[in-house]
C-alpha cells in the first residue's frame, strides 16, 4: 500500500523454541538498524511530484485566507476562539456582498425619508408580522430539506467506509494464497485493495463533476486499467483555471460568477463512462477468479465478498440520487423571492419606530434571515467544495489507512495470540497468563467462571455502601 512502509522485519523474532509460545518482540533502535532492509535496496516506481506527501491529506497546508472561502473544512484543525467568533466555517464570507447591498438600500430609504421634506416612506409594521411567518416557514422548509440531503450523503459515505473495510478483510484474510503462487497472490490482493481505494476516490470526483483521471489522488490508482475516463483524459489534457475575478466572485457567493459544475462533462469530445462502475467491474472479475480458483473455499466468504460489491454499487447509485435530486426549482425560486422581498421591505417597516437606527437594525435582521437562507443553499449539495460540505478527502484518506492497516500483517494464527504469556484470559479478575490457567484442571476454571459474577456483585455493593457513607 504505502511506499513508505518498505521494510522487512527480523523473522527470527517470531520463532518458537521447545514448544514455548511466540512472544512479540519489539526491536531496539540498534537492532532495527541491523535488521531493516532499506527501501533503496529494492527500487520502487518513481513517486509523483505531488504538493504534499499524501494527496488525500491537508495536514501539511496552512490556514491562509483562501481556506476561509474554500473547503471542505479540515476538521482535524482546532480553533480556540469561541464558537460565535469563529470565521472559518461561517457563512459570513458569502454574505458580505448581500449585506452591503442591504445596507445601501436601507441607507437610501432612511436618507430619503429623513432628509427630503414631505416624503415619508415608513409604513405600519403589521406587514412585518404577517410576512415574517411565511418567510420563517419557507426558511424552515429550505433548511430541513437541505440538512436531510446532507445527513443522507454522510450516511452513504459511512456505508462506503464500512463496506470497504469488510471487502478489504475478505480480500486480505479470507482469500487463500496458493502455495506455488503465494507472492503473486499477495500482489494481486494488494492490487484489488488499491481498487477499493480507487472506487472511493473516483466516486468523490464523480460527485464533484470531475470526470477525468489526471488528478493526483486517482491517476496512479487507475492508470493500469482500461477505462473510458482514461481514454477521454488523453484527449482532454487542459485543466480549467479560473481567473482571479471569477475566483473572487465564487468565494463571495456571487451567482453570476459561479461556473456550471457540469461544464467539463459537456465539453467532452469522447464518452466519459462511469469510472466507479468500471472499477467495480474489475473488482467483480477479481472476486469471480478467487471463487473459481478455490481461494475463497467457504461459501459464506464468497457471499460476504459479493454482498460487499453489491453494497458499493448501492452507495454509487444512492449518492448520485442525492446529488441529482435537489429541491424542486419552483420551491427554490419562491423561497428565494419571498426572502429577499421581506428583507427589502424591512427598512420601510422599521423607519417609523427607529429612524436612523433603521440602517443597522435592517443589516442585523438581514444577517439572521439571509444567514439561514445561505446555509440551506450551501449544504444542499453535500459533496462539493464549499466550506461546510462533507470532507470527502478525509473519508478517502481514512479508507487508505484502513486498507494499509488490514494489509500490515499477514493473517494471524490463533496460537500466536491465544497461547501467549501476555494473554490474561480472566482479566481484570486475575492477572495470571494463559500458561498458568492451562496447567489447571478444567473444573477449576469453570468454578472460577461461575464465581466471577458474584465477585462483581460484591464489589459493586461495597462501592455503593462506600458512596452512601460519603454522602
Amino acid at each position: 500500500m504505502s511506499e513508505d512502509a518498505g521494510t522487512i522485519g527480523n523473522p527470527a523474532a517470531h520463532v518458537q523454541h521447545d514448544g514455548e509460545p511466540a512472544v512479540h518482540h519489539v526491536p531496539s533502535d540498534q537492532q532495527k538498524s541491523s535488521t531493516t532492509i532499506q527501501e533503496d535496496v529494492y527500487p520502487m516506481s518513481p513517486r509523483r511530484n505531488t504538493t504534499t506527501p499524501n494527496p488525500f491529506s491537508r495536514k501539511n497546508t496552512t490556514l491562509d485566507l483562501d481556506d476561509y472561502f474554500t473547503g471542505p473544512r479540515d476538521i482535524a484543525k482546532h480553533s480556540k476562539w469561541p464558537l460565535f467568533m469563529q470565521l472559518h466555517g461561517s457563512i459570513l464570507p458569502k454574505m458580505i456582498v448581500p449585506l452591503f447591498v442591504v445596507a445601501c438600500w436601507a441607507s437610501l430609504i432612511t436618507a430619503i425619508s429623513m432628509k427630503v421634506p414631505g416624503v415619508q416612506l415608513g409604513i405600519s409594521s403589521i406587514l412585518l408580522t404577517i410576512t415574517g411567518f411565511v418567510v420563517g416557514l419557507g426558511l424552515s422548509f429550505r433548511s430541513s430539506t437541505a440538512y436531510e440531503r446532507y445527513a443522507e450523503g454522510r450516511k452513504y459515505w459511512s456505508q462506503l467506509i464500512f463496506t470497504c473495510q469488510g471487502l478489504g478483510r475478505v480480500i486480505w484474510l479470507h482469500a487463500v494464497e496458493r502455495e506455488n503462487t503465494a507472492k503473486q497472490d499477495m500482489l494481486a490482493k494488494l492490487t484489488a485493495m488499491n481498487l477499493v481505494v480507487a472506487f472511493a476516490v473516483s466516486l468523490k470526483h464523480k460527485l464533484r463533476f470531475e470526470p477525468y483521471t489526471y488528478y493526483d489522488d486517482i491517476v496512479d490508482l487507475v492508470d493500469h486499467l482500461d477505462t473510458f475516463a482514461k481514454a477521454a483524459t488523453k484527449e482532454h489534457s487542459m485543466r480549467p483555471k479560473p481567473g482571479i475575478f471569477k475566483a473572487v466572485g465564487e468565494n463571495l457567493g456571487l451567482s453570476f460568477a459561479a461556473s456550471n459544475p457540469r461544464k467539463l462533462m459537456k465539453k467532452a469530445e469522447s464518452p466519459l463512462g462511469n469510472l466507479p462502475l468500471e472499477i467495480l467491474c474489475y473488482l467483480t472479475a477479481y472476486v469471480d477468479e478467487l471463487a473459481l480458483n478455490g481461494q475463497l473455499p467457504i461459501g459464506m466468504q464468497q457471499t460476504a465478498a459479493y454482498n460487499s460489491l453489491q453494497a458499493l454499487n448501492d452507495v454509487l447509485v444512492n449518492t448520485e440520487r442525492v446529488l441529482n435530486t435537489p429541491l424542486p426549482i419552483a420551491y427554490a425560486i419562491a423561497i428565494s423571492q419571498i426572502t429577499w422581498l421581506y428583507v427589502f421591505l424591512l427598512p420601510f417597516q422599521l423607519l417609523l419606530e427607529l429612524q436612523w437606527i433603521t440602517i443597522p437594525a435592517t443589516v442585523a435582521a438581514s444577517y439572521i434571515i439571509l444567514g439561514i437562507f445561505f446555509i440551506g443553499h450551501e449544504i444542499e449539495n453535500p459533496f462539493g467544495n464549499d466550506v461546510n460540505d462533507l470532507p470527502l478527502d478525509l473519508f478517502c484518506q481514512q479508507i487508505v489507512e484502513d486498507m494499509e492497516t488490514i494489509a500490515a500483517r499477514r493473517k494471524p494464527r490463533m496460537s500466536e495470540w491465544v497461547d501467549n504469556p501476555r494473554n490474561k484470559v480472566l482479566y481484570p479478575h486475575s492477572d495470571s497468563s494463559y500458561s498458568v490457567w492451562a496447567q489447571r484442571p478444567e473444573q477449576a476454571i469453570r468454578n472460577v467462571l461461575r464465581n466471577r459474577p458474584h465477585a462483581d456483585f460484591e464489589k459493586m455493593n461495597a462501592n455503593s455502601e462506600k458512596g452512601d457513607r460519603n454522602v
